[in-house]
C-alpha cells in the first residue's frame, strides 16, 4: 500500500452500532458526543503543520452473534434478523477493548465539518483491512498494533474462481433488475440512472477485480450489521465472494415475500437489454424464462406475476408510449420525407434508455411531428349560398371597407369554381380507371396486347391528374390606422369562409427563430410561431393573422425576421417553408395569410412586394355613426348590464360625439364615449330602481346632458360664415388622424408696403408655397381679371399682403389649398366677396391648372356637415366622387374645375372680366 502509514500502531474510532465500513468507499461519519473524537481533533490541533495524510482505523462493535473472526456462532438465520434489547446495545462512547470487533479498514482522513464541538463528521477514504493485535490505549482514544492485510492475487485460469466470480455478477445483476422492474427502490433510494450505472460498472469489471466488486456489492445492498462483518473478516477473495452470494440469495428471497413483483432476470441479461423498453408481457416472459434456467423457481415457489397478464394467456397489458407514440404518427398521415424521418428517429428512440437526456428530445420531437397537420384541411363547403352567405357575414360584423370584401368574395367565387373543376376531373380520372382496370381484366392473360393500351390509359389518368388546380391562398396586407378594424375583419374571413382562425403577433419580434424555430442542437430548441399555430389549429389550410407586421424587428445579431418572413409569405416559395427544428419542408401554401399594417414605411420593399396591399382609410363621420348604431351602442348596453329601450342615441348625440369628444381615424375612443354615457345612465337608473322611482328615468340621452356626462367639448368644428368679406374663401381640410374632414377659413389682408408676403397660421413648407404660386399667377394674370390698367403695372408695388390660417396652433400642410389662395387673393384685389356656401380644395400651377389632391371622402362630408352648399373640386378628381355616401351626393353640388378661370366663373357666375377672352389661353410664363 503506497499510502499505508510506516507506524506499528493506528489511532482506532470505534464506529457506531450498525455502521461497518468496507474498502473501496469515501464515506461521512457522523460522531455526536465522543469525548475519544474530539480529544483525538485536539491532539491532531497539537501536531507540526506537514503534509502527510493522517490516517484512522474505523473498527465496528463487535456482534454478539458472532466470533471474533466473523464466524456465525448461531446457525439458524431467523436469528440476525432480530434486534438486540437496549440493554445490550454498547454505545461507541463506552466501548472497551473487548467490545471492539478483531477486523477493521484503514481509512484516510480527507475531511472534517463541525458545527459544534460536539456534533463532528468526519470524511474518510477507506483503503484496506487490518486485523487488530492489541490495543495498547484506550484512553483518551484507542491505539492498537495492527496487520495490514494485503489483497491476495486472483487467478484468472482457476475454473472454480471463474464460476463464483460469474455467479457473482449474474446475481447482482438480477437483483438490480428486480428492483427497477418492481419499481422499488435500491438501498439508499437509488435513481433509476444509477441503477443504469450499476449495471454498467459490474458488467465492466474482470476477474482480477473480484475482490473490489464484492466490497462494493456488500455496501450497495441493505445487508445486517452481521452479514458485513463476515464480509469485512474474509482474508480470502473465495470466501468473500461466497458471503456476498449468500447476502444476494437472501435478498431475493425477501423481496419475494415483501413486494409485488413486477419482473425479475436472474441470468445475465444480454448487452444494451433495457427493461424500461419491454412491455409487460415480454418481462413476465423474461422472468419464467430466467426462473427456470436459473433454478429460483423452487426458491420462489408461487411468484405473482404483474397485474393484467394471466398464465392462461389473457394479455390485458395498458399501451405502450411507444407503440402509442407510432400510432399517433401513423395517423398523422406524414409526407414521404416526415414519414422517412419518423421511422428513423422512432428506431433511435427505442434503443435509448428513458433516463438519458436525448431520449427526451428525440421524443418531444416525434411528438410535434405527430402534431403537425400535413394533409388534414378543413373541407370548404362551397355551395350555391356561399357568396351569399360570406357577404351577409361580412357586412354583418363590419361597415363599409368594400375593397377588402370585394377581394374576399373573388376569392371564394375562384376557390368555388375551382373545386367543380375539380370535381369534373375526379370523375374522369375515376371513369379512366375503371376502364383501365376492365381491359386489364379482359387480356390478364395476354401480357404482350395488355401493355401498349395501359400505357395509354395511365398516361391519360395522368394527364388528368395534371390538370387538377390547386388553391394557391393569396396573402393580403391591410394597411390602416389603429382601431379601422383591422384584426377583426380577419376574424370574420375565417368565420366567412368557414375555416379556423389563429392569431400571430410578430410585433416586436426580434430574433430569427422566433419564426422559423431553433436547431434542435441547442437546448430547449422548439419550433417557431408558424409551425406552433399549425400545431394549435391542427388543419392545413387555417387563416393566420400576421398581426403588426410593421413592426418586427430590424437585423440584429439574431438575424433579420423580416427576411426570414420573406418565405413564409412567398407564395412561389412556402409550399416548402422549412422549419429549424422540423427540418422538413411544410406546405403554407394552404394557409390564408392576412397581415396588418399601421405603416408601409417601416416594412422592408421585398416584403411588402410579396404581399397583396389593401388600403383601409379611417372612417368617416358618417360611417362612425353607422358603425355605432349597428354594433358599439348595443355591445355597451349589453357591457353595461342595461336592456335595449333602458339607453336612446339619437343621431344627433351620436354625432356630437363623433366630431367634439373625439378625433381619430378608428372608432376605440367612440367606443369608449358611448361607454361612459351609458354607465352615466345605469347609474341613473340604478338610483331610480332603488328608489322605486323607476317612471322618473329618462332613456333618453340628448345633446345637453354629453356636457354633463363627458365634459366640456374636445374639439371645435368650423361653420360655413352668413356673411361674406372680400379675401375671406372656405377651404377644406382632412385632418391627419384621418377618418374626418372640415373647412378651413384662409384669410387675406392687404395694407401699404413694398410687395413683402407674411404668412401666419403656422403653415407648412408646401402650404407657403402654394402661396407662392397662387401670388405669382394673379401677378401675371391682373391685366386679364382687371386688376390692373397696365399689362406692364406690379400690382403688389404698393401694397403687402397679410394670408392667415385660423387655429394657429394647429400646423397645417398639405398641397390642397392653392385654388383657395388663388381665388382668395383675386377676391381681395377685386373687392368681390366669395359667398360663404362655396368651398373648395385642389392645388394650382404656374399655368393655372387645378390639380388633384387627397382626401376627397373625408373633406366632403366635413364641408356638409358645415353646413357648405357647393364644393368645387379638380376634374382629376371625379373617380373619389364615385365612394362617397349617398347622403353626401345628394346634400352637395360637386362641380369639377380643370383651370383657375373656370374657378373664377363658377364663384362669379355673374362677374366680368376684361381678360375673360383669354380664359382658354394658358399663362404666358
Amino acid at each position: 500500500m503506497t499510502n499505508q502509514p510506516r507506524s506499528p500502531t493506528l489511532t482506532i474510532l470505534p464506529l457506531p452500532r450498525g455502521l461497518v465500513l468496507l474498502p473501496g468507499v469515501t464515506v461521512p461519519i457522523p460522531l455526536i458526543d465522543r469525548p475519544d473524537v474530539e480529544s483525538f481533533v485536539r491532539s491532531l490541533a497539537t501536531r507540526p503543520r506537514v503534509t502527510k495524510p493522517v490516517f484512522v482505523g474505523c473498527v465496528p462493535l463487535k456482534s454478539p452473534l458472532l466470533s471474533d473472526d466473523g464466524q456465525q456462532l448461531i446457525e439458524d438465520r431467523t436469528r440476525p434478523a432480530k434486534k438486540l434489547d437496549n440493554d445490550h446495545i454498547i454505545p461507541p462512547e463506552s466501548a472497551s477493548s473487548n467490545d471492539l470487533f478483531s477486523y477493521g479498514v484503514l481509512a484516510k482522513l480527507s475531511g472534517m465539518h463541525s458545527r459544534h464541538p460536539s456534533d463532528i463528521t468526519l470524511v474518510v477514504d477507506c483503503l484496506t483491512r487490518f486485523k487488530v493485535d492489541k490495543v495498547t490505549k484506550e484512553k483518551p482514544f484507542f491505539e492498537a498494533a495492527v496487520t495490514y492485510l494485503k489483497e491476495e492475487a486472483v487467478d484468472s485460469d482457476d475454473p472454480e474462481m471463474q464460476d463464483l466470480f460469474q455467479q457473482l455478477k449474474q446475481i447482482s445483476q438480477s437483483l438490480i433488475l428486480l428492483l427497477q422492474a418492481s419499481s422499488f427502490p435500491l438501498a439508499n433510494n437509488r435513481s433509476p440512472l444509477l441503477s443504469r450505472r450499476l449495471q454498467l460498472y459490474i458488467t465492466r469489471k474482470e476477474i482480477e477485480d473480484a475482490g473490489v466488486l464484492a466490497d462494493f456489492l456488500t455496501s450497495m445492498v441493505d445487508a445486517t450489521v452481521e452479514e458485513r462483518l463476515r464480509v469485512l473478516s474474509a482474508r480470502t477473495i473465495r470466501e468473500r465472494i461466497t458471503r456476498v452470494i449468500e447476502i444476494f440469495t437472501r435478498q431475493i428471497g425477501d423481496l419475494h415475500g415483501n413486494i409485488k413483483i413486477t419482473a425479475i432476470a436472474t441470468t445475465m441479461p444480454p448487452q444494451g437489454l433495457d427493461i424500461n423498453n419491454l412491455s409487460r408481457k415480454q418481462r413476465n416472459a423474461l422472468i419464467r424464462r430466467s426462473m427456470s434456467s436459473s433454478g429460483f423457481s423452487s426458491q420462489f415457489g408461487n411468484f405473482r406475476m404483474d397485474a393484467g397478464y394471466s398464465e392462461n394467456g389473457g394479455d390485458e397489458e395498458e399501451p405502450n408510449e411507444l407503440e402509442e407514440l407510432k400510432k399517433r404518427l401513423d395517423d398523422a398521415k406524414l409526407t414521404p420525407e416526415a414519414q422517412k424521418v419518423a421511422d428513423r428517429e422512432l428506431k433511435r428512440l427505442k434503443k435509448m434508455n428513458p433516463v438519458q437526456a436525448e431520449y427526451g428530445v428525440c421524443r418531444t420531437y416525434l411528438e410535434t411531428l405527430s402534431e403537425i397537420p400535413w394533409n388534414t384541411v378543413t373541407e370548404d363547403q362551397l355551395g350555391v349560398e356561399t357568396l351569399k352567405r360570406a357577404r351577409k357575414q361580412l357586412d354583418d360584423d363590419h361597415y363599409g371597407l368594400e375593397k377588402i370584401k370585394k377581394r374576399l368574395l373573388e376569392y371564394l367565387a375562384v376557390l368555388r369554381l375551382k373545386q367543380g373543376i375539380n370535381a369534373d376531373l375526379e370523375a374522369q380520372i375515376r371513369k379512366a380507371t375503371e376502364e383501365a382496370k376492365a381491359i386489364k381484366d379482359t387480356k390478364d392473360g395476354d401480357k404482350e396486347s395488355l401493355g401498349p393500351e395501359s400505357d395509354v390509359e395511365t398516361t391519360r389518368i395522368q394527364i388528368l391528374q395534371g390538370r387538377r388546380r390547386v388553391d394557391k391562398s393569396p396573402i393580403l396586407l391591410l394597411v390602416g390606422p389603429p382601431g379601422t378594424g383591422k384584426t377583426s375583419l380577419a376574424k370574420s374571413v375565417a368565420v366567412a369562409l368557414g375555416r379556423k382562425f389563429h392569431r400571430i403577433s410578430v410585433g416586436g419580434v426580434r430574433d430569427e427563430a422566433e419564426i422559423r424555430g431553433h436547431r434542435r442542437t441547442y437546448v430547449a430548441a422548439m419550433p417557431g410561431l408558424i409551425v406552433n399555430g399549425l400545431k394549435k389549429v391542427g388543419v392545413a389550410n387555417p387563416v393566420f393573422l400576421l398581426d403588426e407586421i410593421d413592426k418586427v424587428g430590424s437585423s440584429n445579431f439574431h438575424g433579420d425576421p423580416s427576411a426570414a418572413m420573406l418565405e413564409v409569405l412567398d407564395p412561389e416559395q412556402n409550399y416548402t417553408f422549412n422549419d429549424h427544428y422540423v427540418n422538413i419542408p411544410i406546405d403554407l401554401s394552404k394557409v390564408l395569410f392576412i397581415a396588418t399594417a399601421n405603416s408601409l414605411d417601416t416594412i422592408p420593399p421585398p416584403l411588402l412586394d410579396r404581399m397583396e396591399t389593401i388600403s383601409l382609410s379611417g372612417y368617416t363621420t358618417v360611417e362612425k355613426r353607422h358603425i355605432a348604431n349597428q354594433h358599439l351602442i348595443p355591445k355597451q348596453i349589453a357591457t353595461n348590464a342595461l336592456s335595449e329601450g333602458q339607453v336612446r342615441f339619437s343621431d344627433e348625440v351620436v354625432d356630437t360625439i363623433i366630431t367634439a369628444y373625439t378625433r381619430e381615424s378608428g372608432v376605440r375612443n367612440l367606443e369608449r364615449e358611448i361607454g361612459s354615457v351609458c354607465r352615466y345612465k345605469a347609474v341613473e337608473y340604478a338610483d331610480a330602481n332603488d328608489s322605486s322611482n323607476v317612471q322618473s328615468y329618462d332613456p333618453n340621452v340628448s345633446v345637453s346632458d354629453l356636457e354633463t356626462i363627458l365634459g366640456i367639448e374636445r374639439f371645435d368644428e368650423e361653420i360655413a360664415e352668413k356673411k361674406s368679406v372680400p379675401g375671406i374663401v372656405t377651404g377644406l381640410v382632412a385632418y391627419s388622424t384621418g377618418g374626418q374632414g372640415s373647412i378651413l377659413f384662409i384669410e387675406v389682408a392687404d395694407m401699404p408696403g413694398s410687395g413683402r408676403v407674411q404668412l401666419t397660421g403656422k403653415l407648412g413648407d408646401v402650404l407657403k408655397e402654394s402661396v407662392e404660386v397662387a401670388l405669382t399667377w394673379v401677378k401675371a394674370h391682373s391685366f386679364e381679371l382687371g386688376l390692373t390698367h397696365d399689362t406692364n403695372e406690379d400690382i403688389m408695388k404698393d401694397r403687402s399682403v397679410h394670408v392667415h390660417c385660423p387655429s394657429g396652433a394647429i400646423p397645417k400642410d398639405g398641397p390642397s389649398a392653392g385654388l383657395a389662395h388663388t381665388i382668395a387673393l383675386i377676391s381681395l384685389f377685386s373687392g368681390k366677396a366669395v359667398p360663404p356656401q362655396i368651398a373648395m380644395t385642389g392645388e394650382v400651377s404656374l399655368r393655372g391648372r387645378v390639380m388633384p389632391v387627397g382626401g376627397i371622402k373625408e373633406k366632403l362630408i366635413g364641408a356638409l356637415r358645415a353646413g357648405v352648399k357647393t364644393v368645387l373640386l379638380p376634374n382629376h378628381n371625379r373617380k373619389d366622387v364615385k365612394d362617397l355616401p349617398e347622403e353626401v351626393k345628394e346634400g352637395l353640388e360637386i362641380v369639377h374645375v380643370g383651370h383657375i378661370w373656370e374657378a373664377v366663373k363658377t364663384v362669379w357666375p355673374e362677374g366680368h372680366w376684361p381678360g375673360e377672352q383669354y380664359g382658354g389661353i394658358e399663362s404666358r410664363l
